[in-house]
């Protein structure tokens, strides 16, 4: 994905005079040829995520396009408050694009790491979240973003999906049963997948969870039965579903990685594991909870 990142962000700017990157020392070596070229569009501020976000947020309000770029954790946890300042609250937009989602970086400690990010940016109004499964999707995303002026947040993993789905805004159904709805979220569908074989349930995808696919979801839950499984801190769309569904009695099981701080570096799939995530967890989880 974030090869993919690199190579459309590159064209962008070849092709698109409004189209900005600004960096904070990460993939700084990936942009090297295309800053020569256009030293005026390309910036690094150093280790600085806050003027990152800062500077993005004063070529917003010159008419440019600007894309910032980082780990997840530096680019929205540590930036958060110029986030909600300099972007939010001046009304300019911008494409945020990380790296290291959830315990992607988890080899490099908790410094690296960020389950938050998607529930720190969903306290903001009007941002679009792009969680992509496949590098297949991140070029169509990324360009549709830059064609417009709103704020998107697009946030590649190192896990992926088989199957790329370029169209998967609303909820996509890859699998159809009747005892359940399971939502899964970007990279989250190949688990599933495996975790529901057999399982007499639906099995929608989308990589856009803000904004949620709420008429969708509405469709698709016939049973009653919703079960919301996310690569990034547990329940942060729960709270969108509940309020989709509240004219009708549903239940709602929503899994993604707990609130539980591991202080192990370990690698991504032990992080999975540990936070119920493999398939063997996902599947333990929904078949206590179907009914």
């Amino acid at each position: 994905m974030r090869q993919a990142f690199i190579d459309t962000a590159t064209t962008l700017i070849e092709e698109d005079p409004r189209t900005a990157l600004v960096l904070a020392d990460i993939s700084v070596a990936a942009f090297e040829e295309a800053a020569l070229k256009h030293p005026d569009r390309i910036l690094n501020v150093g280790i600085r995520e806050q003027l990152m976000i800062g500077v993005a947020g004063g070529l917003a309000l010159t008419g440019l396009r600007p894309i910032a770029h980082s780990y997840a954790t530096f680019l929205v946890d540590r930036a958060y408050e110029q986030i909600k300042l300099d972007l939010a609250h001046q009304g300019t937009g911008a494409i945020l694009v990380s790296v290291g989602a959830s315990y992607d970086g988890s080899s490099a400690g908790y410094t690296h790491m960020s389950p938050m990010d998607v529930q720190l940016i969903d306290t903001l109004p009007g941002w679009t979240v792009h969680v992509p499964g496949h590098p297949g999707e991140v070029a169509p995303l990324l360009t549709a973003a830059a064609a417009h002026d709103d704020p998107v947040y697009l946030r590649l993993s190192t896990q992926t999906n088989d199957i790329a789905y370029a169209d998967a805004h609303l909820l996509r159904p890859v699998r159809h049963g009747t005892k359940a709805l399971v939502v899964a979220v970007g990279p989250m569908l190949a688990p599933v997948l495996e975790a529901t074989r057999g399982l007499d349930v639906t099995v929608a995808y989308t990589h856009t969870p803000r904004p949620f696919d709420t008429t969708g979801l509405r469709a698709l839950a016939h049973s009653g039965n919703v079960a919301l499984i996310e690569p990034y801190l547990a329940g942060t769309s729960a709270h969108v579903v509940s309020s989709a569904l509240a004219d009708r009695p549903h239940r709602l099981l929503s899994l993604g990685v707990t609130r539980r701080d591991l202080h192990s570096y370990g690698t991504p799939t032990d992080h999975a594991r540990h936070h119920g995530l493999d398939p063997a967890a996902l599947r333990a989880s929904l078949t206590t909870w179907l009914p």
